[in-house]
């Protein structure tokens, strides 16, 4: 299984949080992601580009690397 980690600048509550999270948990091939408020640890089979536009497409005022 890969493993995939993403880094984040701006996240500052849980509901930025929760909605990570279930943008990253919806795409196919995520088996599990622990996201923070520094960043995200994703297992499963999943490009990191689209992991990264899943994030971009909540339109938060975040960073992502």
């Amino acid at each position: 299984m890969a493993h995939q980690s993403l880094s984040f600048k701006g996240v500052e509550n849980a509901d930025q949080i929760n909605r990570i999270t279930t943008a990253l948990m919806m795409l196919d091939g995520v088996d599990s992601a622990e996201v923070g408020r520094h960043g995200a640890e994703v297992e499963g089979r999943v490009r990191r580009e689209a992991l990264i536009k899943a994030v971009e497409a909540l339109k938060l005022p975040i960073q992502v690397k």
